[in-house]
Parts: structure tokens; C-alpha cells; sequence
């Protein structure tokens, strides 16, 4: 997830509140004081949780020499850089050199072309505005869209059921909507989109906040687009929703819950790439057609049609790597 920072220099309570409010990362500010009093958030200031000049570095480019030196800082801690009126190129260049380069933005147009230079983008931005507004509408940009996933369809070869086991729900802080969910694969290399318990059935109250993802080896896509284990997923932390078009956003976490359950297997194929899936063997959970619209897994068919994506395979701490690894 991309990094927002918003600079309070000098001290300004509406845009502080703006920006705690719209889910800022830090504020940089003169007196870090002054923040503790709206709310808990990182702040960089000489009393705050990071310390301007130790754990974060600030540059001013305004020419190669000044280039060089933030690209030097950057390959340590956190460098906020400050251009010109030249701007992308230096970009470029830092970004092509360290992961830990935040650019100053004065709007949400600086701040997407900061976030997408090289296709990567900055490691986050710090943005400079008096306008509650400008702080809204960067938020939207950077915290709420994850981006347009490439999703694809699958057609179902086969389901089993494959005994008892240990599966995870994972309950987040958002109510989700018909036709959303995540993304998980028994592989890194290709998931199924498992749809949220939005929808009524005669059995238990619909959980919109909640998805019963499978078994708890499986891998679940995160928004930097990561991979982690259903197991490993912690209250506080932030997932990837998407619907069956492959628009994305990120929820947090409010509880996962790990429960002996009996178990399913569900395989499927697109072309020559195959995937798989352990879920709960129950009518409430789904999986989510071509349409948008919800299948349970105990109606599920061989030929029917349901919605994943296909990844790079092979990851090491959930990042994907060149190696030579199979799943199988």
C-alpha cells in the first residue's frame, strides 16, 4: 500500500482533521503536540513518532547533484523529495533506484502521476494543500481504489468434498456489497474470487462484512499485490475486495475466525492454467460467476463458469520471485 503523508507546516486543525479523518498514514508537523490532541496517528516532527533528518530524510532537487543525493539517502530510510518545475524525470530516475522515495504533491494530479511513474510509482506522497477538499480527494485516490485487476473466467472441472479441516472467515471493518469478494488459491499462480456473505438463505442472517475465504493454507491476494496465508491474516491489517469486473478497493480486518469445518475441493480451468480451491463444504458459501452474480458451492457443476485471476507463481515471504518453484 502506497504511503500518505500530509505536510501540517504551518499548523492547520482543519486540514489535520481532514487528513486523520480520510485515513492519513502521518502528518508531518512543527509539533507533533499539536496532533495528539485530534486523534492517534504517526507523526514526523522533532517530538513525534518519526524524527525529520534521523528516520526520515527531506531533499530539495533542483539539479543532478541534488538527484544524487536523494537517491543516496533513499537507499536507507524514507526521503521526501521536493522537484522543480522539472519533475518527472528526476522521478523517474529515484524510483528506478530506491523503493523509499515519497514525492511532494500539491494535488490529486501531481499525486497520480507520482504514484504511476515507471508503472511502480513512489513508495507513497506527501501532500501540501490548504483545501480540506484537495486532502479528500487524494485519499480517494491513494487509500480507496486498489486498481483493475485482470480477472478471467474458469470453467469448473471438478469438486469433491476431502474431509475435516481448518478453515478461516475473515470478518472486516467494511459492509460489502452483492457481487464482491477475494481473492484465494490452494497456488500462488492462479486464485477463485469467493463471494462475501451479503445474501439471504433460509440457513443463517447474511454477514455482508464477512467472507469465508477456505482452508487456511491457502493464499489470499493482498492490495500491494502480495500474497498471504488465510492463517496469517491479523485484526488491524488490510485485505483486497474486488467484484467479478476486477474493481478493487481494501478493507481492514476486524477478526478472523479459525474453525474445524468439512471441507471441499473445487478445480478449474482456463485454457491451459488451472487452479484450486479448499472451501467449507456449506450452502452459504460462493463463488462468483462471469455475471457478477453468486453459485454455492454445493450447486456447483463441472462446466460452470466462475471468476478468478491468474498470477505470477513462485513466492517467497508472499512476493513473487524468479526461481524455480512448483505448486502443484
Amino acid at each position: 500500500m502506497k504511503k500518505f503523508w500530509v505536510d501540517i507546516r504551518p499548523w492547520n486543525k482543519e486540514i489535520a482533521t481532514t487528513a486523520i479523518e480520510s485515513g492519513a498514514d502521518a502528518l508531518v508537523v512543527d509539533r507533533a503536540e499539536d496532533v495528539r490532541r485530534l486523534g492517534r496517528i504517526t507523526t514526523i516532527a522533532p517530538d513525534g513518532d518519526l524524527k525529520p533528518g534521523k528516520d526520515v530524510m527531506e531533499c530539495t532537487i533542483t539539479d543532478k547533484a541534488g538527484e544524487n543525493k536523494a537517491a543516496e539517502l533513499g537507499k536507507h530510510r524514507p526521503v521526501i523529495v521536493t522537484t522543480s518545475d522539472w519533475t518527472v524525470i528526476p522521478l523517474e530516475n529515484l524510483v528506478a533506484q530506491s523503493d523509499k522515495i515519497i514525492a511532494c504533491v500539491k494535488d490529486e494530479k501531481d499525486a497520480q502521476m507520482a504514484l504511476h511513474v515507471l508503472e511502480k510509482g513512489t513508495h507513497g506522497i506527501l501532500l501540501k494543500t490548504d483545501s480540506p477538499a484537495v486532502v479528500k480527494a487524494v485519499a480517494a485516490l491513494i487509500k480507496s481504489p486498489a486498481g483493475k485487476l485482470g480477472l478471467v473466467p474458469f470453467k469448473v472441472t471438478k469438486i469433491i468434498p476431502v474431509g475435516m479441516g481448518d478453515r478461516v472467515c475473515v470478518d472486516t471493518c467494511s459492509m460489502l456489497s452483492d457481487g464482491e469478494g477475494m481473492l484465494m488459491g490452494n497456488t500462488s499462480s492462479a486464485m477463485l474470487l469467493v463471494h462475501a456473505e451479503t445474501l439471504e438463505n433460509p440457513y443463517v442472517a447474511p454477514r455482508p462484512f464477512r467472507v469465508n475465504a477456505g482452508a487456511v493454507h491457502a493464499y489470499i491476494l493482498m492490495p500491494d499485490g502480495k500474497t498471504a496465508y488465510l492463517s496469517d491474516l491479523a485484526i488491524g491489517g488490510q485485505v483486497l475486495v474486488t467484484d467479478a469486473k476486477g474493481t478493487a478497493h481494501t478493507v481492514t480486518i476486524g477478526r478472523t475466525k479459525i474453525e474445524r469445518r468439512p471441507l471441499l475441493l473445487v478445480e478449474a480451468a482456463a485454457g491451459k492454467e488451472k487452479v484450486s480451491l479448499v472451501l467449507q463444504n456449506a450452502e452459504t458459501i460462493r463463488l462468483v460467476k462471469e455475471d457478477g452474480s453468486a453459485i454455492s458451492v454445493v450447486h456447483l457443476a463441472p462446466g460452470d463458469t466462475i471468476m478468478g485471476c491468474l498470477l505470477e507463481g513462485g513466492r517467497h515471504f508472499g512476493m513473487a520471485v524468479k526461481e524455480t518453484i512448483r505448486e502443484k
